[in-house]
């Protein structure tokens, strides 16, 4: 533990005080080196907090409501720069070749002290989207899905939607895999099987009413009767859409073998490069299918995902997915995410 100053808040900044900081399995990722990074770097690109300063002249919050000092707030993770081709010419903010990331790529030498959500305090720099917790919302529930959740608004909104009864399979039943199912329930899907494992995750899954059908292919089937249970409750056709949450490259063949013809796959978990794995392109032919792929969100997901709490949260008791370790435990944190003990672990200063 280092201590470091924190800057006054600047025009357009905000100081926050941390009081969750969340512990992604991206987060894991950069403990194992898998994700080359500046450092020293604090960590923590999921964050909720109070606001306690703000920068002269003032400052609103995304949806165009004034901050104040007091305000619970949760802040987007990236910054995009609005200037290099993916941003202005192909309107691919998440694709940005300049964005600045917290707890990834500012590392402290360039940082007004934390840049990351690990901390007690930090400074949200200029251009930042800040959104006020709605009334009601437990900040623990805010948390549950602080980065899968705005990631998959943006799969589920900007890649490929889910239309009013399909039927949805979803690949992972981590956080990721959760939010899909989740947000493919509010959506109107006919029925959304989960595919996953282990039990106790899908145990979970089941008490709170995400997914109606449950696969464990860790413990209890393998690929071959997996899919053929997906196809049996698919009428034998397959599902209309498949999400990839999984972050396992194998899963990737055995999703595309569970749409239907003229269905679609969309991969999401796949954010580090874990390696190559066979894929028969006849297939994708003969099937007719649509793949699509879908890379992190922006501000406006994250936007989006904290004004859809309020529907999650009163239908999907999402606290109860938290486990909350102090600060000084984040070592034990990442090694309970990354074997899996845990479903979602945040961090209290």
């Amino acid at each position: 533990m280092e201590e470091l100053d924190v800057a006054e808040a600047g025009p357009g900044e905000v100081v926050v005080g941390v009081e969750y900081g969340g512990v992604c399995g991206t987060d894991a990722h950069l403990w194992s080196g898998r994700l080359d990074i500046p450092t020293p770097v604090v960590l923590g690109h999921e964050g909720l907090g109070t606001v306690e300063r703000i920068g002269a002249g003032g400052l609103a919050d995304a949806n165009g409501e004034p901050l104040a000092v007091g305000d619970t707030v949760m802040w987007a993770s990236s910054i995009s720069c609005g200037s290099c081709v993916p941003c202005r010419m192909h309107e691919e903010p998440t694709l940005c070749e300049r964005r600045t990331t917290y707890g990834v790529n500012l590392p402290v030498a360039n940082a007004p002290g934390p840049s990351g959500s690990w901390s007690e305090r930090m400074v949200l720099r200029a251009g930042t989207s800040v959104v006020k917790l709605p009334a009601g919302v437990p900040p623990a529930s805010a948390m549950s899905l602080a980065c899968a959740g705005p990631t998959m608004i943006h799969a589920l909104y900007g890649r490929r939607p889910v239309r009013l009864g399909e039927s949805v399979v979803v690949q992972g039943s981590g956080p990721v895999g959760l939010a899909a199912a989740a947000m493919a329930q509010l959506a109107g899907a006919a029925q959304v099987i989960v595919v996953g494992g282990p039990e106790s995750r899908l145990a979970v899954a089941r008490r709170l009413g995400i997914g109606d059908h449950h696969i464990d292919i860790i413990d209890g089937m393998d690929a071959a009767a997996a899919l053929a249970e997906v196809r049996a409750l698919t009428g034998g056709y397959g599902a209309d859409l498949v999400i990839e949450c999984a972050g396992a490259p194998d899963a990737v063949p055995q999703g595309i073998a569970m749409a239907r013809r003229g269905g679609s796959y969309l991969v999401v978990g796949q954010y580090t490069d874990r390696g190559e794995v066979a894929v028969n392109p006849h297939q994708l032919v003969h099937r007719q299918l649509s793949l699509l792929g879908s890379w992190g969100f922006t501000g406006a997901h994250l936007v989006a995902y904290v004004n859809l709490l309020p529907a999650l949260t009163a239908r999907f008791d999402l606290a109860s997915l938290v486990t909350e370790f102090p600060m000084a435990d984040c070592e034990e944190a990442l090694r309970q995410v990354g074997t899996g003990g845990v479903l979602k672990a945040v961090l209290r200063p």
